[in-house]
């Protein structure tokens, strides 16, 4: 039986470790979700502008919840799913729930950044329709 390569136990290793799914509160009111094993951490790197794509373009306001899972695999599921809410289901599910550990980062005040915001949306013209998706 061949043995698994470092990497692969070094993957195994990390998967087991517990992850958390944590939605963070964007510029223009979207709510981000991701997975993280260190929320603190992945939350800083959003706010220094070298997180995900999206939080580049739409910086964090505030964390709005974070929920741990035992698992990797669990936490991909999780996501996935919250995903799949309306933004008013992801709302309500971010109300219900507390930031676990209290490591949670401080919010972020973007009153200024969010007038900026609204400035910037209103320049921007909407998209026109694919062909097909009148």
């Amino acid at each position: 039986m061949p043995t698994a390569s470092p990497r692969a136990l070094a993957a195994r290793t990390r998967a087991a470790r517990r992850w958390y799914v944590y939605l963070i509160l964007c510029r223009g009111d979207a709510i981000y979700t991701g997975i993280a094993l260190d929320v603190a951490a992945r939350y800083a790197q959003h706010l220094a502008g070298i997180g995900a794509r999206y939080t580049r373009a739409n910086p964090p306001r505030q964390l709005l919840a974070v929920f741990a899972c035992a698992d990797q695999a669990e936490a991909g599921r999780l996501e996935a799913a919250i995903k799949r809410l309306s933004p008013a289901e992801k709302r309500r599910l971010a109300g219900a729930v507390r930031v676990v550990g209290g490591s949670a980062p401080p919010e972020v005040d973007a009153a200024s950044g969010q007038e900026q915001a609204d400035a910037r949306d209103a320049r921007v013209a909407p998209r026109k329709p694919r062909r097909g998706q009148d």
